[in-house]
C-alpha cells in the first residue's frame, strides 16, 4: 500500500527542485523538467478532483469546492493501484504530492487536506523570504513592493479568482510566516523540515534525510547522482532551451528558474523594502533561523 506525504511550501520555496531530485533518483542521465508527470503530483490541480467527486469543478465556488477536498484526498489515499507515473521511480511504496496550500480548516471543520487520513506526513519545504521576493514576483509579473504587500497578506492565494477558472483549485497561502505557522504548528500528521539552504549547500544529504522521514531508505551515492543531475544551473538551462510546462507564462520574459541563490537578495532588494519584510515577518523568521539584515535600515 503506497503512503502519500504532502511536499509543501510557500511558493518559490524548492518544491519543483525537490521533486526534480526524487525525479532522478533512478535516472542514469538528467530527467526532462516537462517529464514531471502532473498527476498524483500536484494536490490542486482540476481533473483528479473532478474524477473523483464525479462534479465539474468549474461549475462549484471554491468554497463548495474547498468542502469537497478533504473527502477527495482521502479518497486518493485510498487507491493503492493509482501509480505515480514515474515520479517517484525507486521509492516504494511512497507518493509525494506537491501543495502550496497552507494547512486549513473547511467550513466544515475539517482540515483542508484530509487529516490523517489523506497523509502519513509532510515534508515542509521553507526559504528566507527576502529571497522569495524577487522570484515571486516575477512569477506573478508583479513589482517588488506588490510582491511584499503579498507575501503578508493572510488573505492572498493562488488561482482564487472569481472572474475567470484558473487550471487549478484554489490555494490559499495565508502570507509567508502564516503558510509555515500553519504546517509547522497543526497535529494533525507528523511534519520533517527542509531549508531551502540546505538543500543549495548539500542537496544530496538533504534529500536522503528527507526520504528517510517518509521510510524510505536511499545509499548517498544515489542521493549524490541525483543531485548532480537536478543541478539547479542544469535545470535552469533546460528550461532556456525548451521551456517548462509548469511556468505559470511560459512565453512570457521571466523564467521559473531564475538565479536559486541564497542571500541574493542582497542584490535584489532595496534597503527599505528588505526592512518591511524582516519588520513583517520577524517571528517567523527567527523561529526558522533566518537573520535579520542591518538594525539601521527603516523599513520604506
Amino acid at each position: 500500500m503506497k503512503r502519500r506525504f504532502w511536499l509543501a511550501s510557500y511558493p518559490k520555496s524548492g518544491n519543483t527542485w525537490f521533486r526534480m531530485l526524487v525525479a532522478n533518483l533512478q535516472s542514469e542521465h538528467p530527467v526532462d523538467i516537462n517529464r514531471l508527470p502532473p498527476m498524483p503530483g500536484i494536490a490542486s490541480l482540476r481533473e483528479p478532483f473532478d474524477t473523483l467527486t464525479l462534479i465539474a469543478s468549474g461549475l462549484l465556488t471554491h468554497e463548495e469546492c474547498d468542502l469537497l477536498r478533504p473527502a477527495a484526498y482521502r479518497a486518493m489515499a485510498r487507491f493503492e493501484e493509482i501509480d505515480p507515473v514515474g515520479l517517484e521511480d525507486g521509492i516504494a511504496d511512497v507518493v509525494l504530492a506537491k501543495t502550496h496550500d497552507a494547512w486549513t480548516l473547511t467550513a466544515g471543520g475539517e482540515p483542508l487536506l484530509g487529516g490523517a487520513a489523506a497523509a502519513a506526513g509532510a515534508i515542509l519545504i521553507v526559504r528566507d523570504p527576502r529571497d522569495i521576493v524577487a522570484s515571486l514576483a516575477s512569477h506573478n509579473d508583479e513589482s517588488l513592493g506588490r510582491t511584499i504587500d503579498f507575501m503578508g497578506d493572510r488573505r492572498a492565494s493562488f488561482c482564487g479568482r472569481n472572474d475567470r477558472q484558473d487550471p487549478q483549485l484554489r490555494q490559499q497561502l495565508l502570507g509567508w510566516s502564516d503558510f509555515n505557522a500553519s504546517w509547522l504548528d497543526q497535529r494533525d500528521i507528523p511534519v520533517h523540515l527542509v531549508r531551502y539552504e540546505e538543500m543549495q549547500a548539500d542537496a544530496a544529504g538533504t534529500l536522503a534525510r528527507a526520504l528517510a522521514f517518509a521510510g524510505v531508505a536511499i545509499s548517498m551515492e544515489t542521493a549524490a547522482r541525483a543531485a548532480r543531475f537536478a543541478r539547479f544551473d542544469s535545470l535552469k538551462a533546460q528550461e532556456l532551451k525548451g521551456g517548462f510546462a509548469e511556468a505559470p507564462r511560459p512565453h512570457a520574459g521571466g523564467n521559473f528558474f531564475r538565479s536559486g541563490i541564497a542571500g541574493g537578495w542582497r542584490d535584489e532588494l532595496a534597503p527599505g523594502q528588505a526592512a518591511c519584510l524582516e519588520a513583517g515577518h520577524a517571528a517567523m523568521m527567527a523561529r526558522l533561523g533566518y537573520e535579520p539584515g542591518e538594525k539601521t535600515r527603516k523599513c520604506a
